[in-house]
């Protein structure tokens, strides 16, 4: 029998040999790596190790994250901290680790943006990400490399805003602003508080902590003293890292702007338009117009024109106005202030369409007809003065017949073709079924000081609606015009409910016999029904927000699906570039389609980028709309903060196994029931009801519901508040007999004379 040849043992590699390896792998290697290259046997490993080890003491290599690598430079997927942006807006990230003693300052990697991002994917400064990274396309580029998003590994929490409360000893403590970390303080070295006030505002960053005591931080910035109510919004502005100062060269640029001409323009200054928009308003971007059709074919029809701000005859593609404007995405409204998208030089002064001064508009002639619907529609790029400035209030008043000094003469020739026209509108929105919820919007109103005034829910006048339909048909002409000439843009989406938030829906409904059936194609006609069935009814308040809650969220893309809650098959923002970017994007896609000029949309524009920038002005959005309901709870906790022990009515405005939302009927105010304070019972939390049920009792306590609250705790720099319940929930038997037999005795809950829940103990 032949002898089986024997295996001949690996050499073990030299130090040159495991070097040379090293600096040929693309990117980081390890122990496990080298062993496979070098058929290495697990006895050979330990000695492998060894080596491995004087190389790295000896400076060699570098050990980073249990992965071997050459020192001084970048592996092909590195985790990084994002830390600034350059000048052209675009992500700058350092690798985590780096031995700048050994190798010099981290190079650098410019973040480019995910093709098909998500919101929720979008990284911004002080994210820790996973990066695929290259060498940079431009060889002279000082930035060498460049890098895309594989994950977010964690998002900005290194920075943290609090208030910081001074220590007679030196050093001091931070109370967290946010809600989630109430109750969670940090400790504050001597050396470490920045010379802070008591009470002060600051900025600090987190200090790494052990395993036992409290996490320490360390103040980086100072904000300013919360005595000053002015201050509760700049907690805002710093918590969601809000831009809010202006580069020198932005307000350069904008300064250097000058007023636009009638070169290259239609001259549409005769053409009597007029802003109408809220007393307070600063900037005035639409104007409208609308007179009968003189067309014999479209008898009973309406001419109606919408002029908007041509805010992109200013901010031109790539410059630092609009490298900014694609940053901040979005105005951002305050009660105390307003961060601009654009600086005031634009959007207050050249982009406002004052009354009786020439200005640069883009605007829709749009044909209507009998039927109040949209025939046809031009576009064209203008020179309008605006015959007058009008608010909501006084356009009403006017068309009731209150006239004032400004209504007077134009009554007859502005304000009554406007509402005759709306009023046709009506027919096709009607017919169209958009959904009709009714949402009221609470309106801060502050003093001189800055303090609150008073909170008030504004009338939803005709005015307001008129001023509506004549936007939302402009956004569908904008959209159409696009689509027809082949052109990218970024649509307003709004996706239809999806089959878990429906099903919930469907199961709450049939606890009140209200049929929702299955199958059904699912329609805004669909939910009106519901609403229409509950109208007066004691359980309206609960199904308009359940069928609220159902909804999808509305967002940027730039491949459309519809806005499901207008119940339109495609819809645009086009009517207000000076506070939101989607819609400067469609002005320069308008100008680029229809050939009208300076400013339109560069060609290199196409669905995949405008898809990147979606991305980011939905998650700015978003943004903007967490900071803006922050800063109203902050506010309304500190107006409250004094009426400790007051009584309140309001709604429940959500159910949770933790509690009780409440929302109060006089401040719009939104606090919270501990389920531990709810009363003498075991409180089951049924999801299906939106309710919480005392499984002895029945006793519950539903979504909607309107409850008697006292204040018991306020937290202004939260915006937090707590209440108790001073109101006995429904008795509900059917409710009751869902949770099925109660628990033994000794797990229901009591309340004692102080409020506490205990235990009952049973004998025995």
């Amino acid at each position: 029998m032949a002898k089986t040849p024997k295996k001949h043992k690996p050499a073990f590699p030299s130090k040159e040999e495991l070097l040379a390896f090293i600096r040929s792998a693309q990117g980081q290697v390890g122990t496990r790596e080298i062993a496979r290259a070098f058929h290495l046997k697990n006895t050979a490993r330990a000695e492998l190790k060894r080596v491995l080890r004087d190389l790295s003491e000896s400076g060699e290599i570098e050990n980073r994250r249990k992965k071997l690598h050459r020192p001084g430079t970048l592996a092909p997927v590195e985790v990084c901290d994002i830390i600034e942006r350059d000048r052209d807006g675009e992500l700058i990230a350092v690798p985590n680790e780096w031995d700048e003693e050994a190798h010099g300052p981290a190079p650098k990697v410019r973040v480019m943006s995910s093709r098909r991002a998500k919101p929720a994917e979008i990284a911004g400064i002080g994210d820790r990400v996973l990066l695929r990274v290259d060498p940079a396309d431009d060889e002279e580029d000082p930035i060498r490399h460049k890098g895309r998003v594989i994950k977010i590994l964690d998002r900005a929490k290194q920075r943290i805003l609090g208030i910081f409360r001074k220590n007679p000893a030196g050093g001091g403590r931070l109370v967290p602003v946010d809600k989630k970390a109430l109750g969670r303080e940090l400790a504050i070295a001597p050396n470490a508080t920045g010379d802070a006030e008591d009470g002060e505002l600051v900025a600090a960053d987190v200090v790494k902590q052990g395993r036992y005591g409290l996490p320490s931080a360390r103040v980086k910035e100072r904000l300013g003293s919360l005595k000053n109510e002015r201050t509760v919004s700049l907690i805002a502005i710093h918590a969601h890292s809000i831009p809010n100062v202006f580069a020198p060269e932005t307000l350069a640029e904008a300064e250097a702007a000058k007023p636009a001409h009638l070169s290259g323009r239609e001259d549409w200054r005769k053409i009597p338009l007029v802003t109408i928009d809220p007393i307070d308003a600063k900037d005035h971007d639409d104007a409208v117009y609308a007179s009968p059709d003189s067309d014999p074919n479209n008898r009973g029809g309406h001419v109606v024109c919408v002029a908007i701000a041509d805010v992109a005859h200013y901010v031109k593609p790539g410059s630092s106005l609009d490298r900014e404007a694609l940053d901040r995405g979005n105005s951002v409204y305050f009660p105390d202030r307003v961060v601009p998208m654009l600086p005031e030089r634009i959007s207050n002064n050249l982009c406002s369409l004052k009354p009786n001064v020439d200005r640069a508009a883009l605007a829709v002639r749009m044909i209507i007809g009998v039927d109040g619907r949209k025939r046809s529609h031009s576009f064209h790029r203008v020179l309008i003065k605006s015959a007058a400035k009008l608010h909501y209030v006084q356009a009403q008043d006017a068309a009731d017949g209150r006239l004032d000094d400004v209504t007077q003469p134009i009554k007859t020739a502005i304000i009554e073709p406007l509402y005759a026209a709306y009023r046709t509108i009506l027919k096709a929105r009607n017919e169209r079924g958009p959904l009709d919820l009714d949402l009221p919007e609470r309106k801060i109103l502050l003093k001189p000081d800055g303090t609150l005034d008073r909170v008030i829910v504004p009338e939803r006048l005709d005015a307001h609606k008129l001023i509506e339909e004549c936007m939302i048909m402009a956004n569908v002409a904008a959209a159409e015009t696009l689509e027809k000439a082949g052109i990218p843009l970024i649509y307003r989406v709004h996706d239809e409910p999806g089959v878990e938030k429906v099903e919930a829906l469907r199961e709450l409904l049939k606890t009140l016999d209200i049929p929702f059936p299955k199958g059904s194609v699912l329609s805004p006609a669909l939910f009106n029904s519901v609403l229409a069935r509950v109208k007066g009814q004691d359980v309206e308040n609960l199904v308009n927000e359940v069928v609220l809650r159902s909804q999808s969220q509305a967002e940027y893309a730039s491949e459309n699906y519809g806005h499901f809650g207008l119940a339109l098959r495609r819809y645009a923002h086009f009517t207000s570039p000076i506070r939101r970017y989607a819609d400067l994007i469609v002005h320069r896609a308008l100008i680029r389609a229809l050939k009208l000029g300076d400013g339109a949309l560069p060609e290199s524009a196409d669905v995949a980028s405008l898809g990147e920038i979606a991305a980011r002005i939905s998650a700015s959005e978003r943004r903007a709309m967490k900071a803006e309901r922050e800063t109203v709870d902050r506010l309304i906790a500190h107006f409250l903060a004094d009426r400790i022990g007051a009584t309140f009515e309001g709604r429940i405005g959500g159910v949770t196994r933790a509690g009780l939302f409440i929302k109060l009927d006089d401040t719009g105010a939104d606090g919270f029931v501990p389920a531990r304070t709810l009363g003498d019972d075991y409180f089951h939390y049924d999801e299906k009801r939106h309710a919480m049920i005392g499984r002895r009792t029945g006793e519950t306590y539903r979504l909607g519901d309107r409850v008697r609250v006292k204040l018991v705790e306020a937290i202004p720099v939260a915006g937090a508040l707590r209440f108790e319940l001073l109101s006995s929930g429904q008795h509900d038997r059917s409710a009751r007999k869902s949770l099925g037999k109660p628990p033994q005795a000794s797990k229901y809950k009591t309340k004692t004379a102080r409020g506490k829940s205990r235990k009952r103990r049973g004998k025995g």
